[in-house]
């Protein structure tokens, strides 16, 4: 129960809603293509993200010096379920 309700401090902000938002339509997003999404700076989409990762919503995946950010189908499924009880 914990993590969902992680997960839905999460979404309670409205960048973060527009950056899952966006990723639920693709694979994975690069930090730079969020960047241009949200149209915010490097450090607050940080953040943004961090607490995206924490609550485990979203993955992130480190090629070099580029970070790509994917949802957690399976997090996604938990809170399906949840929300279907």
């Amino acid at each position: 129960m914990n993590q969902i309700v992680n997960i839905c401090k999460a979404l309670s902000d409205e960048t973060r809603f527009l950056i899952v938002s966006k990723l639920k339509n693709v694979n994975e997003l690069c930090a730079c293509k969020l960047l241009e999404i949200v149209e915010c700076n490097q450090s607050t989409l940080s953040h943004h993200m961090k607490i995206l990762v924490d609550s485990g919503l979203v993955v992130a995946r480190k090629e070099w010096k580029w970070v790509h950010y994917s949802l957690s189908k399976e997090k996604i499924n938990e809170l399906i379920i949840f929300l279907n009880r």
